[in-house]
């Protein structure tokens, strides 16, 4: 009897796969997109704010100067009784400042949805005081010293607190007679006017603020007169 033969089967070794699939990898670019998304929008989202909120603090900070700079102009009013120590007729407020070296006029108005500030030169003389009211009522907003306080002030109002109530600074029964002066001891002209206004004890500044302004709504300031004394 014959032997069998032996047999001999040989198995290949099983390939060990290595690295991702193409699938799998566009899969991780899809997430990683996704979170690249999220994330900008998160930083987008946080520097929108933040530029808001620096937006609103300048305006804020911008306001209270304005605010500043009334008050400012109020303590030093100066009734000379050449002209006006004060004056609004319903557009323009003016008033005659007091300061270190000498008075100027001093104009709030309003015009094209922006509250302007003028400044005189200061001067010591009496002509050129009454140039410079007279020059206040013919300003364009483009003259030498203005400057824009303010942007989306929709209108304004000024009154006048006299005889222990709040008033129309319009009213008529607040004109006094004007009489000649002295600034820096040296005196000049003839009023401008037979009538002034006389000085109230405190202004109420009512501004209506809209587009521009950052604000909506009316902003209402009262403010004490200090009127300064005159040198005789």
């Amino acid at each position: 009897m014959s032997a069998m033969p032996h047999t001999f089967t040989t198995t290949r070794p099983q390939r060990v796969q290595l690295g991702f699939t193409l699938i799998e990898v566009l899969v991780s670019l899809l997430i990683l997109a996704v979170l690249a998304a999220t994330a900008w929008k998160g930083m987008d989202g946080i520097s929108t704010a933040r530029q808001v909120a620096d937006d609103n603090l300048k305006q804020t900070l911008r306001v209270q100067s304005v605010i500043t700079q009334f008050e400012a102009d109020m303590a030093q009013v100066m009734d000379l009784q050449i002209v006006d120590g004060m004056q609004f007729d319903g557009a323009h407020l003016r008033v005659t400042r007091r300061i270190n070296e000498g008075v100027q006029v001093v104009v709030w108005y309003v015009q094209r949805n922006r509250l302007f500030r003028w400044a005189s030169p200061v001067t010591t003389k009496v002509g050129e005081l009454q140039k410079y009211w007279l020059s206040s009522y013919q300003l364009q907003g483009r003259e030498p010293g203005t400057l824009t306080a303010l942007k989306g002030v929709e209108r304004w109002q000024v009154y006048c607190f006299r005889g222990g109530s709040m008033s129309n600074c319009q009213s008529s029964g607040d004109l006094t007679q004007s009489k000649q002066t002295q600034i820096g001891g040296a005196t000049g002209a003839a009023p401008l006017a037979a009538n002034r206004f006389s000085l109230p004890n405190a202004v109420r500044c009512q501004l209506t603020l809209g587009e521009g302004s950052g604000f909506a709504g009316t902003l209402t300031r009262d403010v004490m007169l200090a009127p300064q004394p005159q040198n005789n």
